[in-house]
């Protein structure tokens, strides 16, 4: 069976759009060579980013490298373009001792596109961490997804999960687990909302 990233940047290809996702350590021999060019090629571009908050502080690092030549004899070449390393620091605040600790990061993200800063890249993949915030956590948490036991099409509730998470964002519902716990209770809760 082909390796479902690889399918994906095909159809991709195929469709003439380009593709950024995050390189796991589970595709070692990929990950590896990824891991050589960066540490061995100067970025094409870099850009440092700062958050602040009350309890949270991060610097990002972002540098952008061209997959050059050492995935020329791979099968991954015809695909990846472009490697991004984002390098995070991040110092957490405890409440309860008012001391910081500190924790690192590195990832790497492959995509077939090239010709963005690293500002852009930037974006783009903070921009897909809003989106796992807003949906695959809310999902995982709220809807206990990583706990169904379906094996039979398990798509089908995927899609009424997706369908239910809709109506309550229509509804600006803020609180998921809560209004999920009350509908629960009360199908006149569910009726209630509008746009169904």
């Amino acid at each position: 069976m082909r390796c479902t990233v690889k399918k994906t940047f095909e159809i991709a290809r195929e469709t003439g759009n380009h593709l950024l996702v995050q390189l796991k350590a589970n595709q070692a021999k990929l990950f590896d060579a990824v891991c050589v060019i960066a540490d061995t090629t100067t970025p094409d571009d870099t850009a440092i980013a700062h958050n602040t908050g009350r309890s949270r502080q991060e610097s990002r690092t972002v540098e952008v490298f061209p997959a050059g030549d050492v995935l020329a004899a791979t099968e991954w070449q015809p695909f990846v373009k472009t490697i991004v390393r984002v390098t995070r620091r991040t110092w957490l605040r405890s409440a309860a001792t008012g001391l910081w600790d500190q924790r690192g990061e590195v990832a790497f993200y492959l995509s077939s596109a090239t010709g963005l800063t690293a500002t852009a890249w930037g974006n783009a993949i903070r921009g897909h961490w809003g989106i796992e915030n807003r949906n695959h956590y809310v999902r995982d948490v709220s809807c206990d997804e990583d706990k169904c036991r379906i094996r039979d099409n398990p798509g089908i509730m995927a899609r009424a999960r997706s369908f239910a998470l809709n109506i309550l964002r229509t509804n600006r519902v803020t609180n998921v687990a809560k209004a999920l716990w009350d509908g629960a209770l009360s199908l006149d809760h569910i009726l209630a909302y509008k746009k169904i």
